[in-house]
């Protein structure tokens, strides 16, 4: 038993130190010319345009859900005319940031390790190497640049379709002015408030590619080996996304 426990901390330790070195290797490769400026601007098309459908469909919804919920818990105070403070403070400062993260986390971290994963067992990246070719400026650093930029957008156009959302509930359902709802949504939102909400997202989308690239590089033993080292990417993402949320939203509070 204690076998077992000391090979899963061996493992762990070693999966965090390989995460380590490619996270060094990629700042190494960021901060020198010259950029893939092509790879950059197809990997934006594909890591941040292609998911904007699931960001809409999403964020819409969790606006409307979160104005049902609201308005049922202010109407025991006889606040429910004020839904529109409480679905924009937490789409901006929680909500959308986090779960979109997740979502779309899960699909570019799944893309990104099938790509990259396929890639290394057919022996790709090895021929990249033989050829003078760096893989991690090749294939980590434009989905670095891209999902570092295009995560933080994702959520900004969440919370616009969030309070679009509650707005539609609270017109419609609540029978709640459109204008009062509008004034309202706004009317206690900082900069502070969508300052903390997208810092979160560039720390979330760096996690999010470094998991998914180093995951690719390692994967071995064909069709199954891309399929686990797959699922693995969504779940170790999600776990640190959740994780590093707690401690990025105790630090935005203190400052």
């Amino acid at each position: 038993m204690v076998g077992l426990r000391m090979a899963r901390l061996r493992l762990g330790l070693e999966y965090l130190g390989g995460i380590t070195l490619l996270t060094g290797r990629a700042a190494r490769a960021l901060l020198t010319p010259p950029w893939e400026w092509d790879l950059i601007l197809y990997q934006m098309n594909v890591l941040g345009v292609q998911s904007l459908s699931i960001v809409l469909i999403a964020s819409t919804f969790i606006g409307m859900v979160l104005a049902i919920q609201g308005a049922y818990a202010l109407e025991a105070f006889g606040a429910k005319l004020y839904v529109g403070e409480a679905v924009t403070i937490s789409m901006v400062r929680e909500l959308a940031p986090v779960l979109i993260s997740l979502m779309v986390g899960g699909r570019v971290g799944a893309g990104i390790t099938a790509e990259i994963g396929s890639m290394n067992v057919t022996e790709q990246i090895d021929a990249m190497r033989a050829m003078g070719a760096d893989p991690v400026r090749k294939l980590v650093v434009p989905r670095f640049i891209a999902f570092f930029f295009m995560l933080p957008t994702l959520v900004l156009i969440a919370d616009a379709m969030g309070v679009i959302g509650g707005w539609i509930i609270s017109y419609f359902q609540l029978r709640i002015a459109g204008r009062f709802y509008v004034i309202h949504a706004f009317r206690l939102l900082t900069f502070h408030d969508i300052f903390s909400g997208l810092g979160k997202t560039f720390v979330f989308a760096a996690f999010i590619v470094l998991i998914g690239c180093f995951n690719g590089m390692k994967t071995e033993g064909g069709a199954d080996g891309v399929g686990r080292s797959t699922t693995g990417t969504v779940v170790v993402s999600s776990i640190v996304i959740l994780i590093s949320n707690f401690f990025l939203t105790k630090l935005f509070l203190v400052f």
